[in-house]
């Protein structure tokens, strides 16, 4: 028996993979007729290590999410997801997409990208994908792009 998704979770960070993903989440919202809840997360830990760290910076980068934001969730509406909300988050990606962000909107699947923007970490610590789906309380759906032949 296939589960009926209510609140889907889409995680995206402006990688391919991750438009990926959300081409795949709007798909199963629009099955499920379920709200599509588009997260991106600003990592703070970036901005740790800025010597003049400036508010200016900070609110550009805002800025620039709110803008791919906007454009996700135009997106998702002109495919026929019902009730699309987006939400910008600060801290932990490992942390806010696996736990807080689904607690918090009582998500019951989220989708993630395999691989996103910042291949450091996960060389370093592992990728938010690896520790979202070993940890996360709900369904977890794992999108890989697809590979190109030439």
């Amino acid at each position: 028996m296939l589960s009926q998704y209510t609140h889907i979770q889409i995680a995206v960070d402006g990688s391919k993979e991750a438009d990926t993903a959300f081409s795949k989440a709007v798909a199963i919202a629009q099955q499920n007729d379920a709200v599509l809840e588009i997260l991106h997360v600003i990592d703070t830990r970036a901005f740790q290590n800025v010597s003049s760290f400036d508010s200016a910076m900070v609110e550009q980068v805002s800025n620039d999410a709110k803008d791919k934001m906007q454009q996700y969730y135009d997106r998702a509406k002109n495919a026929g997801v019902n009730e699309v909300h987006f939400s910008i988050e600060f801290g932990s990606p490992k942390s806010i997409i696996g736990h807080d962000f689904p607690k918090k909107h009582h998500v019951d699947l989220i989708v993630l990208g395999a691989t996103g923007l910042n291949a450091v970490e996960r060389l370093l610590i592992g990728s938010v994908t690896e520790y979202v789906t070993r940890t996360a309380k709900c369904d977890v759906l794992v999108i890989r792009q697809p590979l190109t032949t030439n």
